[in-house]
């Protein structure tokens, strides 16, 4: 039987590759995104071009309520729910003396508070599967802060102490859980940069360039397969350096 994965933040950037690479590996596919219907078409058209069944819901992650019956419906339409990839986040970048209250608690609400309302939603029917995956997308700036980023610095960084005591309490349940933390990757979100921001930041790799959605993925991917069975709570860099 094929494995039941949902994405978070799935119609573009990361998420959707994420998910397509997911597909690939022979999983049932259900992304979890904020947009409008159409936004969902291109993933869905791919997943299912891949021989895989697709499913696609909006709605916000910091809303538990709308989070725990998108899990009861994907768990309903596909039998349970065995990988879950947290990706789902924004970035509201200010120095904190300029920093409103409103910028700060939407970074932390979406990007560490969206990942806890999926985990609690899920880990019960991974528990009942007897297997399960999770992977929780971090950043580097999480582990070593960046300047105009307290709040996603700060969120990224609470990711990383979820994602460490949800190994802790899952694992007695055949149940991993990781977290990958990107560097600088093309995508949408990172294409709005300034030319002096991505200067400083390509500056920073070894490598000499961005990543691709691809390099995050394909890990994650791996993360979730039989092939990770012995990782739990790890944070794995991918970042071409950039964090040395």
């Amino acid at each position: 039987m094929a494995r039941r994965a949902l994405v978070t933040g799935g119609s573009s950037g990361i998420g959707r590759c994420i998910a397509e690479t997911l597909a690939r590996d022979g999983c049932d596919v259900g992304i979890f995104y904020l947009g409008a219907p159409d936004d969902a078409l291109p993933v869905l058209g791919r997943i299912e071009s891949l021989g895989r069944r697709g499913w696609s819901c909006i709605g916000d992650v910091r809303d538990s309520a709308e989070v725990s019956n998108a899990v009861e419906a994907f768990a309903a339409k596909f039998g349970g729910v065995d990988v879950l990839v947290n990706n789902a986040g924004v970035f509201r970048d200010e120095v904190v003396w300029k920093m409103t209250d409103a910028q700060w608690r939407e970074v932390i609400d979406v990007d560490l508070t969206g990942m806890f309302h999926f985990a609690r939603a899920v880990i019960p029917r991974m528990r009942a599967g007897g297997w399960g995956a999770m992977v929780n997308i971090s950043s580097i700036n999480g582990l070593r802060g960046k300047f105009g980023q307290t709040n996603y610095s700060a969120a990224k960084a609470g990711v990383v102490g979820l994602t460490k005591a949800l190994a802790r309490e899952t694992a007695r349940f055949n149940v991993t859980v990781n977290a990958v933390a990107p560097g600088l990757i093309e995508t949408p979100a990172t294409a709005a940069m300034s030319d002096d921001a991505r200067r400083e930041s390509v500056g920073e790799i070894l490598l000499g360039r961005a990543g691709r959605t691809e390099d995050v993925a394909e890990l994650a991917a791996f993360l979730c397969s039989d092939r990770a069975r012995f990782i739990t709570g790890e944070v794995i860099r991918v970042d071409g350096g950039q964090y040395v």
